[in-house]
């Protein structure tokens, strides 16, 4: 009889080591299949639904001229790259440029014109190309030199930059509303707000002549470049 009995817990101690084989194997299969589908969940969204992600740099150099006396008109030059961390495509409308003279206080704005390297041969010529919407695929980067001219007459003052020193610059682009992404998916558009990079650039001389072949330079104080990125 205690055989028997001993037989008897036997098996029942089988059984449970049995049942807990599987259901241990099952959990970890459970929770592997779980992970896979997290880690494919991610990978889709990552490559293909994260919404456009745009991130502006500016360099430490950028470059002026005010070519033409008796009028408010002035260009600066800013080599601008723009890189989209997101999987969407997204889209610069415009950039605007506000500068301003922290000596009087006074702020002119710019537009962004056209595209290219400046001088007064090529913009007698008519050699740039005109600016449009730039739009940059998931993961993409763009660099472009842009050229900002003054608004209208009603700008003033009638020169901003002249004086030797510091000037304020704000860099503003504009985004096309997204509609990728889950925003996309639900059907809805998302209002995308505008990239702004604010930075300080000097002005190490003045020279009028130098506009007949070519421009000013105006570099950052501390010779670094400026981000719309959030740096951690």
């Amino acid at each position: 009889m205690a055989q028997v009995r001993s037989g008897v817990a036997q098996d029942a101690a089988d059984i449970t080591t049995d049942n807990a084989r599987h259901f241990s194997g099952g959990l970890a299969a459970t929770l592997l299949s779980a992970i896979a589908v997290l880690f494919s969940g991610y990978s889709l969204w990552d490559t293909a639904l994260k919404r456009a992600d745009l991130r502006v740099f500016v360099p430490r150099v950028i470059y002026y001229a005010a070519p033409y006396t008796n009028t408010n008109f002035e260009m600066i030059q800013v080599p601008v790259t723009i890189t989209n961390e997101g999987a969407q495509t997204g889209t610069v409308l415009h950039f605007d440029l506000a500068v301003t003279d922290p000596r009087t206080k006074a702020t002119k704005h710019f537009y962004a014109a056209e595209i290219g390297t400046w001088s007064m041969e090529r913009t007698r010529t008519r050699n740039y190309t005109g600016f449009a919407p730039l739009s940059l695929a998931g993961r993409e980067s763009r660099t472009e030199s842009i050229l900002f001219y003054t608004r209208g007459e009603e700008e003033k003052p009638e020169q901003i930059i002249r004086e030797v020193g510091s000037y304020e610059f704000a860099l503003t682009a504009t985004l096309a509303r997204d509609t990728g992404g889950l925003s996309g998916l639900a059907g809805g558009a998302a209002e995308t707000k505008p990239i702004t990079v604010t930075f300080e650039r000097e002005l190490p001389f003045y020279d009028a002549r130098a506009f007949e072949n070519g421009t000013i330079f105006m570099h950052a104080k501390d010779w670094t470049s400026s981000s719309s990125a959030t740096v951690d």
